[in-house]
């Protein structure tokens, strides 16, 4: 049976919506899926972007599927008191690596530090960024929308990716779950009422935030996945720009 990673965030709500494929489902936050696909635990998992980007040489991607926004994506925040320009730290969570990453190519003079430590701005994501936005009235300024202000382009948060050969079975799943995200988009009140009984936000905030992502790893996805590596390498956060590297069985149902 495969062992498929999900996040353990309310993102992953659309992709296993009426997911109809048998698997051994793992759950963690990104950086935990990240090390479990690269340690062999996982078969497939959604991991942080950056991070085959660092590892592209042991790992291929599905070609269908992301995790992207185009503009606002509500789930990763910088929270802060100061003008965007005034600050100088950067207190990051634990459980990303590709947002920690984006912060330092939106904030390249930054200082980036632990999330215990004090600092000028916090960096929050998934449903705690949520939680914050829909309760505290600290400035929040959201990172998707950053980042297509400095680039016109959608960013990729997570890319999905399977262990180089991939394991059989592949790219029947990324079908099944390709289909479960058009039910989710097809049914969008099932999945907001079904999203909020699992994770407590009123179901019309979910409807919204759902509304803001991405699943579809297209050309302009993958447009805007170069550019993010490009600036990632940049800011010394990568030592060179891998080609984007498919499951060959996926790449034939595209």
């Amino acid at each position: 049976m495969i062992r498929l990673g999900r996040i353990s965030y309310v993102n992953m709500a659309p992709v296993f919506h009426r997911l109809e494929y048998e698997v051994e489902e793992v759950t963690g936050v990104p950086t935990e899926l990240n090390r479990m696909l690269l340690d062999g635990q996982l078969d497939i998992a959604p991991i942080s972007s950056i991070e085959y980007a660092r590892h592209s040489e042991v790992l291929r991607l599905l070609p269908r599927l992301c995790v992207s926004s185009e503009g606002a994506v509500d789930s990763i925040q910088l929270v802060t008191r100061m003008p965007l320009g005034r600050v100088r730290s950067v207190a990051v969570t634990p459980e990303s690596a590709t947002s920690v990453v984006l912060t330092r190519v939106l904030l390249p003079s930054a200082e980036i530090r632990a999330f215990d430590e004090d600092a000028d701005a916090k960096l929050l994501i998934g449903d705690a960024a949520l939680k914050s936005a829909f309760e505290d009235p600290t400035p929040h300024y959201d990172l998707g929308r950053l980042w297509l202000e400095k680039t016109g382009l959608p960013m990729v948060f997570a890319v999905w990716a399977v262990p180089d050969p991939p394991p059989e079975g592949i790219s029947d799943l990324e079908h099944a779950l390709v289909a479960s995200v058009r039910l989710a988009r097809s049914e969008p009140e099932v999945l907001a009422y079904e999203a909020s009984e699992r994770y407590g936000y009123p179901p019309g905030f979910l409807a919204r935030y759902f509304e803001k992502l991405r699943y579809s790893f297209g050309p302009r996805e993958r447009a805007g996945f170069y550019t993010f590596l490009e600036m990632a390498r940049d800011v010394g956060e990568l030592h060179h720009v891998p080609e984007l590297r498919f499951a060959r069985d996926a790449e034939v149902r595209l």
